[in-house]
């Protein structure tokens, strides 16, 4: 008889051990977040952050330029975080309804430089110094589908120089290409955001502090605009981490990585 209890106190315990076991890999998820290509290497530090401070669950990370990331939203990919490098991609998710307007908030900063490559000779004093014969190519992102392309034509509108620039644009397709060919040396000079220019200081030297700016609709005035990083659910995502996900970049361990590569507090950022 206690052979038989034994046997059936040892059954018992397997099956309890294969139901914990299947209610553990039922309750997993996997988290995927479209994120600004300026974002790579911070996210992916945070990312595995979140899962350490959540056992069993994983993040997939996309990373793109952010208009590019909207498109796919718009066109149905499967997404349940959006991380844009500015206001007016995710306005126009919330107008399209892609995103839960109730979740956006904004969660860190950024800055605006021009580089150039490491051996560049070239003295850059202002924006307008972009006008000279001895600068041949300069690139941007596209400011169709990129923030930094939209930011970096704003200064430029507002020296002046916009107009004689443009025949000089190389136009990329996201941040951290303009850091390539800044890098590579396949362009004299080149618009990025600060924290990129902090992954390749190898590579490039910044030669000018660019400070952001916005035109003013009432007045038709260029305003100083701080770059600050909107974050949301999108609409469609069934996950529950959304929001988990979103409170951890906000919690002190999120922001001490963001502050690590370089990223701005939103206090100080948006003023």
């Amino acid at each position: 008889m206690m052979k038989r209890f034994s046997l059936r106190v040892l059954r018992s315990g397997v099956v309890c051990a294969v139901m914990a076991l299947s209610a553990a890999t039922a309750s997993a998820e996997t988290l995927t977040v479209s994120a600004a290509a300026s974002l790579t290497n911070a996210f992916k530090e945070i990312g595995k952050g979140f899962e350490a401070a959540h056992p069993g669950n994983t993040v997939i990370f996309n990373f793109a330029a952010s208009g590019v990331l909207l498109q796919q939203i718009t066109q149905g990919a499967p997404v349940d975080v959006f991380a844009s490098a500015d206001q007016e991609t995710m306005d126009k998710a919330a107008a399209g309804n892609h995103i839960k307007k109730e979740t956006r908030v904004n969660f860190t900063g950024n800055g605006l430089v021009v580089i150039v490559p490491k051996d560049s000779t070239l003295k850059i004093t202002g924006l307008k110094d972009l006008v000279s014969a001895d600068i041949k190519r300069v690139v941007i992102g596209n400011p169709a589908t990129t923030p930094n392309g939209r930011y970096a034509r704003a200064a430029m509108q507002a020296a002046g120089v916009w107009e004689a620039v443009q025949a000089k644009l190389v136009l990329a397709e996201s941040v951290r290409q303009s850091l390539s060919y800044v890098g590579r040396g396949e362009v004299d000079v080149g618009f990025v955001f600060s924290t990129d220019a902090r992954q390749d200081e190898h590579k490039v030297d910044v030669a000018l502090t660019v400070p952001p700016v916005a035109k003013e609709e009432k007045s038709g005035q260029w305003i100083p605009s701080p770059i600050v990083y909107p974050v949301a659910e999108a609409a469609l995502s069934k996950s529950q981490l959304g929001s988990a996900f979103i409170a951890y970049l906000r919690s002190p361990d999120g922001q001490k990585v963001l502050e690590r590569y370089g990223f701005l507090p939103v206090q100080s950022s948006n003023q």
